[in-house]
């Protein structure tokens, strides 16, 4: 495609809002839509043009980005009373950025090829959370025709440090799980090693004093450990969100045993039952805390 594309971003959470910033910020011309307006207005001052349905912010649109928290509320956006599927450009490319597991973003796929064949569907979660987003910093996974898909290349350069192609639609979601199933168990180490740091009379910054320069001196390490220190939870990636993805990961794995996993979903749980789930992952120090 020799033209730049129109963009549509479809869902404003955390992640998506970033998205659609990083877009405008290029000069793509973007559409937003989100179910809570007051979402968009930032965007709107920003240039972008905020619709009011799905159908009307994807009307115009050459790439369709939708970022949404779960596989049934981005089927309902695109193949229910919403109707966004029903509403893109032939030939358009549909680029699904969230988190939805493996029987949800097959189920997804299956669904858009019977309802519009025509439409170019790219499997796309991203490694990252809020703060890589918003410096388009984070890495797409891209599955998917990608000589057909030559239009989303700009847009994924606007919102991210790189992208890997690595297959068949659908690889990508699974590749996702795997790398929330890492951050996961990564977050629940720090969260306990600092636990363990603090009964033995060391600070947060006493712990990463030691880890820098080394090879376990992992950038994301010192933000959560930052977080930490600071008793603030801004949530970068939200408690329930972090859950959801390890009970994802959790149904994927099939037979294998997961015996790690299975525990840190449990005590996630028990933090979301005692009010934790709005906050980030990293908050599960506190609920640890005696």
């Amino acid at each position: 495609m020799n033209k730049q594309p129109t963009v549509a971003v479809l869902g404003l959470g955390a992640m998506g809002h970033a998205f659609a910033a990083n877009v405008l910020k290029s000069g793509l011309a973007t559409r937003v839509w989100n179910r809570t307006r007051s979402r968009g207005e930032d965007l709107a001052d920003a240039g972008a043009i905020v619709r009011a349905s799905p159908a009307e912010a994807v009307r115009e649109a050459d790439v369709v980005l939708t970022m949404l928290p779960d596989g049934p509320t981005t089927r309902t956006v695109l193949l229910g009373s919403e109707g966004a599927l029903a509403a893109m450009k032939p030939h358009a490319v549909l680029a699904q950025m969230g988190t939805l597991g493996v029987k949800g973003t097959e189920e997804l796929i299956a669904a858009v090829r019977q309802a519009r064949d025509d439409i170019v569907f790219i499997d796309a979660p991203v490694s990252g959370t809020k703060t890589p987003a918003e410096n388009a910093q984070v890495l797409v996974l891209a599955i998917g025709d990608r000589q057909a898909a030559a239009a989303v290349e700009p847009v994924f350069a606007a919102i991210a440090k790189g992208t890997r192609w690595l297959g068949p639609a659908g690889a990508g979601s699974r590749m996702k799980l795997v790398v929330n199933a890492w951050l996961i168990t990564m977050m629940q180490g720090i969260a306990e090693s600092t636990q363990l740091a603090a009964t033995l009379g060391f600070s947060p910054d006493d712990l990463w004093d030691v880890l820098e320069g080394g090879p376990l001196a992992a950038p994301y390490v010192k933000g959560k450990l930052d977080m930490i220190k600071q008793d603030n939870y801004c949530p970068q990636m939200a408690l329930i969100w972090g859950l959801k993805d390890a009970r994802q990961a959790l149904k994927a794995a099939d037979s294998r045993n997961l015996p790690g996993l299975q525990r840190i979903s449990d005590v996630w749980q028990q933090a979301v039952d005692a009010g934790h789930g709005e906050s980030d992952i990293s908050v599960i120090y506190r609920y640890l805390a005696p």
